[in-house]
């Protein structure tokens, strides 16, 4: 009988770590401009659009966002193991991604087109129905998508920079998109002091990052056409035993277990800060739209220092070590400005210095943050053949699956409770900047800190646990070669007919 790693096919190792020019890394890190837009849209700006312009309390729209995660909890693993098993000549994740740039397109447009004069409960059926079409669809395109990274470079330093592209055309599209919004389709005119609550420039914004999210799926799906693992026909049976039981070995791998559970609780404290961040921005601080568009614009840096210092810090500190110590000085950066704000040593509001402290603090956060969630994806690549040498079987699909589901958390759960925590506070509809009482934005805050470093915290503890270095994978390679060779030279002397019993193995 067959050990799980003898019955992989030819195609899960390669003989030699296959290197990737530039053009190949670009066009596909070019489609998560999509999943870029997407993330900002859902986790900064839906909350703030639904609650204080179409008027839904806050509570109802985070109950909106995580109804629909338990859609992707539902769908998510199993487009995963769909894709997986997908034989087709396009291959196994193409033409998923290919049926996805259009629906999303369409989707995305009308979730900021709500129908004027509705109830409440109509507008909350019609955002429960928008926010699911397009997280399904943003998982139909995302999650094989994602999967490709293992498929197409097995070496552990290479990947990371493939990474580092997906990551960089992420932050470029989102940063670009709410630069755009807030510098024209959200800026302050006669009609509207406050530009955030022009419904008809959240209606502009839709159409455009529609047709951003249309052209960039499409351009990276014939830009790596071809490209990842084309699988060849089973032999074995893939009756229901044995699909959850490759799901039960996939999910119980203690390096992804380890991935998986930190992602969920750093999940909930990036969620928070994309929900309650423009309320912070635009209340607390009291940024006016144009000055935010010059505080996001900071992503456009750290972009390009993230993308730059991932895999040499990779490389000389190795993936985890590297990764708990930026997100270790990301999160102290990041949850520095409040309480110097409560205790006096921030800036006043209105001032350029005030900007200007934000902008460094957000460098500084934002850049080792992306450095660090660029090595976290190169440390989830890395699962996908520890997985294999226990299963016997590639899970790319299901393992980033898993991932993406954990980065809706982050719109989704955290966002949910950013909902809650208005409600807590009794933050006012249709609110008037610098009229918001100081008790309820310090209630807010004080809220927001602590359960804030709290989460990021218990997810550093969670990914001490993540166990494959470069030497076990190395290790993982070799043994996925072996069995290979071993299961072509069985399937070699079966054709020649010689007795199992006298194979020599």
């Amino acid at each position: 009988m067959k050990t799980a790693a003898e019955s992989l096919p030819e195609h899960v190792a390669e003989e030699s770590p296959r290197r990737l020019g530039p053009r190949i890394k670009l066009f596909y890190g070019l489609g998560s401009v999509a999943f870029g837009v997407e993330s900002v849209a859902l986790g900064s700006l839906v909350l703030l659009y639904f609650n204080q312009v179409i008027g839904l309390p806050a509570s109802w729209v985070g109950a909106a966002i995580m109804i629909a995660l338990i859609f992707d909890a539902i769908f998510d693993p199993l487009l995963g193991h769909w894709s997986d098993h997908l034989r087709s000549p396009w291959g196994r994740r193409h033409p998923f991604m290919y049926a996805s740039a259009a629906p999303l397109a369409i989707a995305f447009y009308f979730l900021w087109r709500p129908p004027h004069g509705w109830s409440n409960p109509a507008l909350m059926a019609y955002l429960l129905a928008a926010l699911v079409s397009v997280r399904l669809l943003v998982s139909l395109y995302e999650i094989p998508s994602s999967a490709l990274a293992p498929e197409l470079t097995p070496d552990y330093d290479e990947r990371t920079s493939l990474l580092a592209y997906r990551f960089f055309f992420g932050v470029l599209g989102g940063t670009a998109m709410s630069v755009v919004a807030f510098q024209v389709f959200l800026r302050k005119d006669a009609a509207h002091p406050l530009g955030v609550l022009n419904r008809h420039g959240y209606e502009r914004f839709g159409l455009v990052s529609a047709v951003v999210m249309f052209a960039t799926i499409l351009l990276t799906c014939a830009g790596t056409h071809g490209r990842g693992i084309v699988p060849g026909e089973r032999n074995d049976a893939d009756d229901l035993r044995a699909k959850f039981q490759e799901i039960r070995t996939t999910l119980s791998n203690r390096s992804f277990f380890a991935l998986m559970t930190a992602g969920i609780v750093a999940s909930i404290g990036v969620g928070l800060n994309n929900g309650l961040g423009l309320y912070i921005t635009t209340y607390f601080w009291e940024l006016t739209p144009k000055q935010i568009s010059y505080l996001v614009s900071f992503g456009f840096v750290s972009a390009i220092l993230g993308v730059a210092l991932a895999t040499p810090a990779s490389k000389w500190l190795g993936k985890k070590k590297a990764m708990l110590t930026l997100f270790t000085i990301s999160a102290i950066a990041g949850s520095i400005p409040i309480p110097l704000r409560l205790i006096g040593l921030m800036p006043a509001n209105h001032t350029n210095a005030l900007l200007a402290a934000l902008f460094a603090d957000g460098v500084v956060r934002d850049t080792l943050g992306i450095m660090g969630f660029i090595i976290v994806a190169s440390m989830m690549a890395d699962v996908v053949e520890d997985i294999a040498v226990q299963s016997g079987r590639r899970s790319e699909g299901l393992v980033f699956a898993a991932n993406g589901l954990l980065q809706k958390c982050v719109t989704g759960f955290g966002t949910f409770l950013s909902g809650l925590m208005l409600g807590w506070v009794h933050f006012p509809q249709g609110a008037i900047q610098g009229q918001v009482d100081q008790p309820i934005l310090r209630h807010l805050v004080l809220i927001f800190v602590p359960v804030l470093v709290g989460c990021n915290a218990i997810a550093l503890i969670v990914l001490t646990f993540y166990k494959i270095d470069r030497a076990a994978h190395q290790r993982n390679l070799e043994r996925l070669r072996d069995a290979a060779a071993l299961a072509q030279l069985g399937n070699v002397e079966a054709e020649e007919g010689v007795p199992p019993a006298t194979r020599v193995v």
